[in-house]
């Protein structure tokens, strides 16, 4: 009979207790994450009307390309693409951060297990995002240099 219950002991999975200060360091979290949401969202705002004005700016006056040296080069489609990828790439972190807050507070406040879960599904999507956006970085920057010592 000891056998059995020690065995049901080691055998049980330990669940994780969240305590009244992690609850609370979970709600801040979630606050400032909805800060920085919302700041990105402005910015990507900022960035998509960049998009929309920039690139016929410099095409209806050359001076301004001749002001931008090598990127006003490349042309007014290029950089309203560039502003587009640059406003697309600030927005979906964004929302990613918004989702989180939001679904962190309603677990947070009202215990709510599956919205913690969600809040840390959008919590494991940012970071993999971020990660994703690091790794093509290095990459760039390794072949910017292998190009140079090749060139």
């Amino acid at each position: 009979m000891q056998n059995i219950e020690e065995q049901e002991e080691i055998t049980a999975q330990p669940q994780l207790i969240v305590t009244e200060e992690i609850r609370s360091y979970i709600y801040d979290i979630a606050k400032w994450a909805h800060f920085l949401a919302i700041v990105g969202f402005v910015i990507s705002g900022f960035m998509l009307l960049a998009a929309l004005t920039v690139g016929s700016a410099i095409s209806t006056n050359p001076e301004l390309a001749k002001m931008l040296g090598a990127m006003g080069n490349i042309g007014s489609g290029a950089i309203t693409f560039v502003f587009i990828a640059y406003g697309l790439a600030i927005f979906y972190p964004s929302l990613l951060l918004f989702k989180h807050a939001s679904k962190a507070k309603q677990g947070v406040l009202y215990g709510e297990q599956e919205s913690l879960n969600d809040a840390f599904s959008k919590l494991k999507s940012l970071f993999k995002f971020w990660g994703v956006i690091v790794i093509i970085f290095i990459g760039l920057n390794l072949f910017s240099v292998f190009a140079r010592l090749v060139g």
